[in-house]
């Protein structure tokens, strides 16, 4: 299905949310490139985000992302993964708002601990494996007050990518259509 808009299709929610993979399939069935912040944060700064925030700190890795979101929602159309916390940026959401239509996979606690718990390569949540659950509900309490603000949510549920990726697209058909 093709979707008509000359926008970038920003994904946001928490890590675990399914943003990178849902996005993945959902590029391919828009026929549109997929862009991973993460991914070009860690080419930014030629190390992996565990390394970025042990070097430089919360402070500068947030705006060091900033700075990459910045560069990516003044891109051309793609389906625009984001980082977890990129959304809490006030600067991140106002581009968004003129750039991107914003598509907020929100999912509950239970599963952002089954998807997250053991990666290695969540910043956010290095070092709390035996904590997670409480770790993840301090995000959901601090930052989906932001993520209502995205142009529509989607359910994340404990199901299939493809099937994940159909929902937001016919979402964002819906919404083009309103």
């Amino acid at each position: 299905m093709k979707i008509q808009t000359d926008k970038i299709i920003l994904l946001v929610g928490l890590m675990g949310s399914g943003k990178t993979s849902v996005g993945r399939k959902l590029a391919q069935k828009l026929g549109l490139p997929f862009v991973d912040a993460d991914s070009e944060i860690e080419k930014a700064a030629g190390l992996n985000l565990v390394e970025v925030l042990k070097c430089f700190g919360t402070e500068e890795y947030r705006a060091g992302e900033a700075r990459v979101m910045k560069r990516l929602l003044n891109g051309k159309p793609c389906v625009l993964a984001s980082g977890g916390g990129s959304f809490v940026c006030e600067q991140t959401r106002d581009l968004a708002k003129q750039k991107a239509i914003t598509v907020w996979l929100k999912a509950d606690a239970d599963l952002l601990c089954k998807r997250t718990a053991g990666r290695k390569r969540r910043p956010f949540l290095d070092g709390f494996d035996n904590e997670l659950k409480k770790h993840i509900e301090s995000y959901i309490k601090e930052e989906y007050p932001y993520y209502s603000k995205a142009d529509i949510v989607v359910e994340s549920k404990d199901e299939h990518v493809a099937d994940t990726a159909t929902r937001v697209v016919e979402a964002l058909d819906n919404f083009l259509n309103e």
